[in-house]
């Protein structure tokens, strides 16, 4: 008499449901990204966005990188809101970056399950950047889309055109190229405490070693407390950008003062900065009345920008 086995076979693995695959750095999300991220949903699939970390000039040629423009937990958080996409983050190394174009296919994309892949029309990947939309389009077991690069007001939504309009200062056309105001994270440390002496109270954070630093001056602006959820009200500030060079200072930071509110204690407190409009560029003031004035013209000036802001919602 044969025995028969009572074992059960093993299950076939699920095979993913047939997704949208989007594939970029997203370094700021700006009106770029956005566009591809809005082509993707309106595919109507699960979309997924794999993006690469960190940045690969960091990697592959680190004395000319990029300061960024948003650090990972933003950009995750920046393309889930404009998205609702899965994130999948990529860990870039140099091993990576000597991948053949087709080995990132069998490798990053296919497991995925792509009905179609989604890149922008300047995109590159593989080795000595070999890889490129007709790549992808070559291989023949996805569909691609391609978007082309997106202009505002004739200057291109590109993530290096908005460092420099921020190394320049002008936060209002990065905002335009963003689709929304430029945004600094940090925690509130322990400042000179000049401010609260000068009657215009500080929240300090330093500037982040790798993101971009706007030009030194002083900006109208909003604070928000993100210790407080992602729905705490913005609070009207004017923001001081550099060194303080009327007490020859030497650390360049970014104070916030908070207009109307001598009340908050927020030192060690989480806080985002958003830059809306550049006022003025950094001055040394030959004494402390001088600065004082200028303080308060700064005030009104952010006070009455900040409201037409508000105005144009």
């Amino acid at each position: 008499m044969t025995e028969r086995s009572t074992a059960h076979p093993a299950p076939t693995p699920a095979v993913p449901a047939p997704t949208t695959v989007i594939i970029g750095n997203f370094d700021g999300v700006h009106l770029g990204h956005q566009q591809l991220l809005r082509a993707a949903a309106d595919l109507g699939r699960p979309v997924t966005v794999v993006t690469f970390w960190p940045h690969p000039r960091s990697v592959l040629t680190p004395d000319n990188a990029p300061l960024l423009l948003t650090g990972l937990d933003d950009r995750v958080e920046l393309v889930k809101r404009y998205s609702n996409a899965t994130v999948r983050i990529t860990p870039f190394t140099r091993e990576f970056a000597n991948w053949e174009p087709a080995r990132f296919i069998e490798s990053v994309l296919l497991p995925l399950n792509p009905a179609t892949v989604v890149v922008g029309e300047n995109f590159t990947f593989g080795r000595g950047a070999q890889g490129t939309p007709a790549t992808l389009a070559a291989d023949g077991r996805f569909e691609v889309l391609v978007i082309p690069l997106v202009e505002i007001q004739a200057a291109r939504a590109s993530s290096s055109r908005i460092r420099d309009l921020l190394g320049e200062g002008d936060v209002e056309t990065a905002a335009t190229l963003l689709g929304r105001d430029w945004r600094v994270r940090g925690v509130v440390m322990v400042g000179d405490q000049r401010g609260r002496t000068l009657g215009f109270p500080t929240a300090n954070i330093a500037i982040p070693e790798d993101m971009v630093e706007p030009a030194d001056g002083v900006y109208a602006g909003w604070v928000r407390l993100l210790d407080d959820g992602p729905d705490s009200p913005p609070l009207a500030a004017a923001i001081s950008v550099g060194s303080n060079p009327t007490f020859a200072a030497q650390q360049r930071r970014i104070e916030a003062h908070v207009i109307g509110r001598d009340d908050l204690e927020l030192y060690g407190a989480n806080i985002a900065v958003d830059f809306v409009a550049h006022l003025r560029g950094m001055v040394r003031f030959a004494c402390v009345d001088d600065l004082k004035s200028q303080l308060a013209q700064d005030v009104t000036h952010a006070t009455t920008l900040l409201a037409e802001a508000v105005g144009r919602e």
